[in-house]
């Protein structure tokens, strides 16, 4: 796979400026072709050597056309990331289930799955968008901004077990959250962008399960709250 690198000549800056947004459906639809035609080619090509030409050909669209939505390659590109950090983020496509809404344990191992699942089904591309986000600040804001969603609401979630008695009161609930969602984001790019090692999958979610629970100090099973508190920070 081909991975950006830290801006040189060859890698100009980001413009900030963009053509209207369409506003016809047509425009709208063609528009969105672009989209999809740039996460393929991205994905494919990596960044550097991403070309607008594969780009409004992966699109069934003339090169020219391009430029009626897109002022550049790194203009769609943050685009492509940020589509792809709102699907990493988005909600669960179905209720949580009775078990998880049920036990601490089963609520974090349905989020460490998903997560997990939404990852490695665009492995290719989060490679490229980790990489960019270390020198493009919009891509890493836009990075940071899904992370932060979920320290916000984890925050809220850790205090109030803290409360309920049933995490260790001792934890600073920011720096818990903070470094959980380090080392899970790190895991995932080491094992499933760098293929540092195989591991079955079962058991990584059943690992990084256990240590959560372990690092929360839970004192025993949670009934319905945290199912409560997920839905009251949607």
């Amino acid at each position: 796979m081909h991975v950006p690198k830290p801006a040189t000549a060859a890698t100009k800056p980001i413009t900030t400026t963009s053509p209207a947004e369409p506003r016809s459906r047509k425009g709208v639809q063609s528009r969105a072709r672009l989209v999809e035609g740039a996460r393929e080619v991205f994905e494919r090509d990596g960044f550097l050597t991403a070309r607008i030409s594969d780009i409004a050909a992966s699109a069934g669209m003339a090169q020219g056309s391009f430029y009626h939505y897109f002022d550049s390659k790194e203009q769609i590109f943050r685009e492509v990331a940020e589509e792809q950090e709102r699907r990493l983020g988005a909600p669960p496509d179905e209720p949580p289930s009775a078990e998880e809404a049920d036990s601490l344990e089963a609520a974090i191992t349905g989020d460490i799955r998903r997560y997990l699942e939404r990852y490695r089904d665009a492995a290719r591309l989060m490679g490229v968008i980790e990489e960019v986000s270390r020198y493009d600040e919009h891509v890493n804001a836009v990075r940071m901004a899904t992370q932060q969603h979920f320290w916000e609401f984890a925050e809220k979630t850790i205090r109030r077990l803290q409360e309920q008695d049933l995490v260790d009161e001792r934890l600073n609930p920011t720096i818990t959250t903070e470094a959980l969602g380090a080392l899970m984001n790190r895991f995932a790019e080491l094992w499933l962008v760098q293929g540092s090692r195989e591991y079955d999958f079962d058991e990584v979610v059943d690992q990084l399960t256990m240590l959560c629970v372990n690092a929360l100090g839970a004192t025993s099973p949670l009934r319905r709250a945290v199912t409560r508190g997920r839905a009251r920070a949607s």
